[in-house]
């Protein structure tokens, strides 16, 4: 058990939780949504701390994410509970978990590490103690395994935040020449001070957001939440782009939220915020309390991906199928082949090139120059052009700190991180 953050006290030893948008006011010795946090004697505590189900090696496109360290590595985990009830969650038996079972699981997790603890006093071996799931073993871990990140997943990375941020801030401190970056995957319904708490310490470098529905009913009967939270996160990580990567995922369930108006609004809201976001549809298939439908025809697949595309959204993707081609990378300028992906493994093209910033001379090198750029051997190039704009408001410079790639083959510049 933790003491948690961002909370506030009120009257009669009342406190309101600021870490989702559910803003739960929790009486003394009760629980929130999420099961996770108890209000003892007026203080708010955690029960996910250090309580991680366990630990997976995936490919960040797993994730997914595909414009984000294409082929790169990232260490996986999270703890049981969240603030989400959906019926078709596939990883039910952990974040659907009673509240009994949470605290039993917390309590056994807590119990084991004080046996280690007395067992190391008795020895007097205390410098030598190392319980396990601790911010600091998961930066160990995440170092002995040689992993490029760690992705804060499974269940809602919301409802251990404070365990998340030790082990981000746990990994700069032990770790200061190693560059981790830490990925969300998220359903998005995280509050405003979370975050604002994460932007001002730059605490992720991505975000993956689960947008299920655009219908508040549909978010309430098979949620137990609600749509207009998610839609302005959606708005303020944009806002937060050039520093966290954002990407879209929609599971596409049928009768649910597969018809043509259906994906209409999805994209149109997706674009209305930034039409180079990534959109993934994925296909349902039966789990949970969902059992009873059948798993997403492949053509309504193919017709959503059609419909996103013709409406402006340059990068979409469909995931959980064997469908060929659908997790490609293609300019959307020229259309030439990027980034070519089959299920997990992951081929980055000759064509697609990497800017290096403008304000760094990162190497000398034997190079062409075309149009005042600087091709290098490597794919990479510098700009030596006057910085331009495309709206009359900003510069090049400024447009590269929300991207680095670029087609080779017509110079577009491709919202993805390399």
């Amino acid at each position: 058990m933790q003491q948690a953050i961002l909370y506030e006290k009120h009257d009669e030893n009342i406190v309101k939780c600021l870490l989702c948008s559910h803003y739960c006011e929790i009486k003394p010795g009760q629980v929130g949504t999420c099961l996770l946090r108890k209000n003892i004697d007026g203080e708010l505590f955690t029960y996910s701390y250090g309580a991680s189900t366990g630990f997976a090696i995936d490919p960040i496109e797993k994730k997914p994410f595909y414009h984000f360290k294409p082929g790169s590595k990232v260490l996986s985990f999270g703890t049981p509970g969240c603030n989400f009830k959906c019926l078709n969650c596939q990883n039910w038996q952990m974040s659907h978990a009673k509240k009994d079972d949470i605290l039993r699981q917390a309590h056994v997790l807590r119990q084991a590490q004080d046996d280690i603890l007395r067992q190391a006093q008795d020895d007097n071996a205390i410098e030598n103690l190392h319980i396990e799931y601790s911010p600091s073993f998961i930066a160990d871990l995440a170092i002995e395994q040689g992993v490029d990140g760690i992705a804060y997943t499974y269940s809602e990375p919301t409802i251990f935040f404070e365990y998340a941020r030790d082990t981000i801030l746990e990994c700069r401190k032990k770790y200061p020449n190693v560059d981790l970056f830490h990925l969300f995957i998220s359903n998005g319904f995280m509050s405003k001070e979370t975050i604002d708490l994460i932007a001002k310490e730059n605490l992720i470098s991505a975000i993956n957001i689960d947008l299920k529905f655009m219908n508040d009913k549909k978010y309430r009967k098979i949620c137990n939440s609600s749509l207009q939270p998610v839609l302005d996160n959606i708005k303020r990580f944009q806002d937060l782009s050039d520093s966290i990567h954002m990407e879209i995922i929609n599971l596409v369930i049928p009768e649910e939220n597969d018809s043509v108006d259906d994906i209409n609004a999805l994209v149109d809201f997706i674009v209305s915020v930034n039409p180079e976001i990534p959109l993934h549809f994925s296909r349902f298939h039966p789990s949970n309390k969902m059992t009873d439908k059948p798993a997403t025809d492949l053509n309504t697949l193919l017709k959503a991906k059609e419909i996103a595309e013709s409406k402006g959204l340059k990068y979409v993707y469909i995931g959980n199928t064997n469908l060929p081609g659908v997790e490609n990378t293609y300019c959307p300028n020229c259309k030439k082949l990027l980034i070519e992906r089959s299920r997990y493994s992951t081929k980055v093209k000759k064509s697609l090139g990497k800017i290096l910033r403008q304000a760094h001379v990162l190497r000398q090198a034997q190079d062409d120059i075309v149009n005042g750029r600087r091709i290098m051997d490597n794919g990479q190039f510098t700009d030596s052009r006057e910085p331009k704009t495309d709206n009359g408001k900003q510069g090049f410079k400024a447009q590269l700190s929300a991207k680095n790639g670029i087609c080779l083959n017509c110079e577009h510049n491709i919202n993805i991180r390399l």
